[in-house]
């Protein structure tokens, strides 16, 4: 099968498709992207493209996000036409990421040629990341530029053929109309490569020996040290957390910047205005920035965890959550509706009030003082993991269906 993907950020979600995909040597696959340099992956054409126009800085708001996507759109198209005249090349099928832009314009090109959209989040006033924060009440022009930014998911939805959309919580975020054109399904784990390892060790350089897994350490990931991922409450809960665990250790794992919501104003980002309030009350000695680390580090981390923490606003829920399940990770996590689909209370998991990070110690310390009378929830997390979001054996045969009934040219990819 002749298969085109677009994203701007190959491989986004696409990652464990494409190389599953690449592995199988009977497809031609080509990426359409922005990422510069694009990651190389044995079997994958990349075709690199530019956005062909940019909002000026001072761009109407409520028309920015749209003004960008149009001309991401464009670049995207121009790309890939640009492609198809020179190598004589036509998909079977188009598969792409909705919320830049990029599939707004294909069906100009191949308007035969099927689309599934990848629909990651349909913008509201309530219900999501505006106004769930009291530290960060919404401007009064709030709603006005949510439904402005909603103009490329309701564009592209005419733009598809089928949408997919990895939850039920994102899903239902969609209003009706969208609902008969999409299939709820996650993207997928490896959770056959994602395992627990009682003999891990990882080595910290301020430290003299490794750690290992007899060791009082728990864990907190996020891209993006932020808000909207509960950093602070991290952060708030450590004094108490470390007073009444004086061996604790914790491994936080992200970057300084911010993904999603308002950038701190502080010069040293969030983590430096957390560490500015904090002060003294938090032994630093016992902090461990570990900032953005390799797939193979991050695994290490989760694995030695004795307790990993998953705290978000109501958004998109993370790789990350089900990728610590799939490791046998006990949970602590926000009792929020993205979270709960995933993590019953007591069952796969811990939930915790997001909005008190007494909470979140009181519990953190529970599980540190008697990891023992916990074990049983990252068992029972591992077994939720693979039985709803496996990769192999649950979430590519229900793409690949769904692909295959898409294409009328006669091409089929086969079921693993």
């Amino acid at each position: 099968m002749k298969i085109l993907f677009a994203h701007q950020n190959m491989p986004g979600q696409y990652r464990d498709m494409l190389q599953w995909l690449a592995a199988q040597k009977q497809h031609q696959l080509v990426f359409l992207t922005q990422r510069d340099p694009a990651p190389k992956i044995t079997g994958v054409t990349t075709i690199q493209y530019k956005s062909h126009h940019q909002p000026a800085k001072d761009a109407y708001a409520l028309s920015k996000v749209w003004e960008e996507a149009t001309g991401a759109g464009f670049g995207a198209a121009q790309a890939a036409q640009k492609f198809a005249q020179k190598e004589g090349f036509k998909p079977d099928i188009i598969l792409g990421h909705t919320g830049w832009g990029e599939l707004l314009f294909m069906k100009d090109i191949w308007p035969d040629v099927p689309v599934l959209g990848f629909f990651e989040y349909f913008y509201r006033s309530q219900g999501g990341l505006v106004g769930f924060d009291p530290d960060n009440s919404p401007p009064s022009t709030a709603p006005f530029l949510q439904r402005a930014r909603n103009a490329v998911p309701n564009a592209s939805l005419d733009a598809v053929d089928l949408g997919v959309v990895p939850t039920r919580w994102q899903q239902d975020s969609y209003p009706a109309q969208f609902h008969p054109k999409l299939y709820c399904c996650h993207d997928g784990i490896r959770t056959d490569l994602l395992k627990p390892d009682p003999d891990v060790e990882i080595s910290l350089g301020r430290l003299d020996r490794p750690l290992t897994r007899a060791d009082e350490v728990f864990t907190f990931m996020a891209r993006n040290l932020e808000r909207a991922r509960g950093f602070h409450v991290l952060m708030r809960a450590l004094p108490q957390i470390q007073a009444e665990r004086p061996n604790a250790r914790v491994l936080i794992i992200g970057g300084n910047g911010a993904s999603y919501g308002k950038k701190s104003t502080h010069p040293g980002g969030l983590r430096g205005e957390m560490e500015e309030e904090l002060g003294d009350r938090v032994d630093w000695s016992r902090v461990h920035f570990l900032g953005k680390v390799p797939y193979k580090t991050y695994q290490k981390v989760i694995q030695i965890s004795r307790c990993h923490l998953y705290l978000t606003m109501p958004f998109v829920l993370s790789w990350s959550c089900i990728e610590a399940m799939s490791m046998g990770a006990t949970m602590v996590a926000t009792d929020v509706a993205p979270v709960r689909e995933a993590i019953s209370h007591g069952k796969a998991g811990l939930l915790i009030d997001f909005h008190d990070p007494s909470h979140l110690a009181k519990q953190v310390v529970e599980v540190l003082a008697n990891p023992e009378d916990y074990a049983h929830l990252g068992v029972a997390a591992r077994k939720h993991a693979i039985k709803h979001y496996d990769f192999l054996t649950r979430c590519l045969p229900m793409h690949i269906n769904r692909i295959n009934f898409l294409v009328k040219t006669g091409a089929k990819i086969s079921l693993p």
